[in-house]
């Protein structure tokens, strides 16, 4: 364990955990920093070595099945009209807009929960606000699809409240990996081969008990860490003054400019890289001094200054989560040992700091992650000897590529 005496005490506070690289943000030059290798998922490190050596995923759209989780008891009464769709090369943006179209009300009345990978087979519900239940005299059968997207409603429930973002716990993934590779020379003999197998199905049962890395995946980063590069463009604008409310008006200032996606690509690769620091020096799933704990299944956190016998039970149990942080303002609660890999880790990477003066700029606030993904209902098959179909459940915020990534070293599309 690692005590106070061993580290310095350090907390970042507004409005800059670097006062001196942000007056000279102007000189920080990244230009030489190759974006697209700066968010390549694939080169963060695992715990242990993924035992298979290659696979391919999503050849067909049926390879990556994606069922939301959503317990919910419906009133029956209410306007608005809950459909559980399954959809198939259509974004969930994308089907709002014609859902919309089709019941003739705002896109704004229409709710769901979280958005679907296209390239996949997606179940989630949606909520149409229907005034009066008045419903469309034809059923929903949009044109505007091509041959290799379908849109299907599974069933539908009057309610008396919108669905809305952020609502469901958890998703259901069902994977089919191809074309399975273990590690060159372990395939030679049927021998060596169950070998191999044996040691795959041992890693399962153990990352079912102790869980991965919780890195964000690709798609946060958008194609060849575009995401990044707008958000670094976004930084170099100078930013824009905050949109007062009325003297009356009980409401927070509303910032004019919400850059959503961008803001969230510039934290979630300062969080991958604290992530994998943590990783490189076994503490991902270990409390360090001045950590800041996640209870599991839910957004509670705690301070400690000390790791005792207690906390660490709660760790072995999966009770509790070291956190990383989201970065922003007010980065106030994490302390010592753990705070110094945090600011380290952005002080010593010229793209990770101007990220984050980039972010503190626009006075985002912090917040904490889980450093730990657990996996809920781990189990596997074997269609053939090179198709193995994973089946998990994972909270909502998760992605099924950081499991994916600590099972295959070189995951191919």
């Amino acid at each position: 364990m690692i005590s106070q005496d061993d580290t310095t005490h350090v907390t970042t506070n507004s409005p800059s955990t670097f006062p001196e690289a942000a007056s000279n943000n102007s000189n920080m030059d990244v230009s030489n920093i190759n974006i697209t290798v700066a968010t390549d998922t694939a080169q963060l490190p695992q715990p242990v070595k993924p035992p298979l050596a290659q696979a391919s995923y999503k050849t067909h759209a049926t390879d990556f099945i994606v069922n939301e989780i959503l317990p919910l008891e419906f009133t029956n009464d209410g306007e608005h009209l809950w459909l559980h769709i399954q959809k198939s090369g259509v974004n969930t943006a994308y089907l709002a807009k014609l859902l919309s179209e089709w019941a003739d009300i705002p896109l704004r009345d229409v709710g769901y929960s979280g958005l679907k990978d296209r390239h996949a087979v997606t179940t989630q519900w949606f909520s149409l606000r229907i005034p009066k239940k008045q419903l469309p005299t034809t059923e929903f059968a949009p044109i505007d699809i091509g041959d290799n997207e379908s849109v299907t409603i599974l069933a539908q429930h009057w309610h008396n409240k919108k669905l809305n973002r952020g609502t469901h716990k958890a998703n259901e993934f069902i994977i089919t990996l191809r074309n399975v590779r273990y590690e060159a020379g372990l395939e030679n003999t049927s021998e060596q081969t169950h070998l191999a197998k044996q040691h795959l199905e041992q890693h399962l049962k153990t990352i079912s008990e102790t869980g991965v890395p919780n890195y964000f995946g690709p798609q946060r980063f958008g194609r060849e860490g575009n995401n990044v590069r707008e958000a670094l463009a976004l930084f170099a604008r100078p930013p824009r003054d905050a949109m007062s409310q009325p003297k009356k008006s009980k409401r927070k200032r509303v910032p004019r400019e919400q850059n959503t996606m961008e803001l969230s690509a510039a934290r979630s690769l300062i969080f991958n890289e604290i992530l994998a620091a943590r990783v490189r020096g076994g503490s991902w799933n270990a409390g360090l001094a001045g950590e800041v704990f996640n209870l599991d299944g839910s957004g509670s956190i705690f301070t400690s200054e000390e790791v005792d016998d207690t906390l660490r039970a709660r760790l072995n149990s999966g009770d509790i989560h070291p956190t990383g942080v989201l970065w922003g303002t007010d980065n106030n609660k994490v302390s010592a040992a753990a705070a110094n890999i945090e600011n380290s880790t952005v002080q010593n990477n010229p793209l990770l700091l101007q990220l984050a003066i980039g972010l503190e700029k626009r006075e985002v606030k912090a917040q904490r992650r889980a450093l730990r993904l657990p996996i809920e209902a781990l189990s596997w098959r074997w269609n053939d000897e090179e198709t193995l179909v994973l089946s998990f459940t994972l909270t909502t915020g998760s992605f099924a590529t950081s499991v994916l990534a600590s099972v295959v070293q070189q995951l191919t599309t």
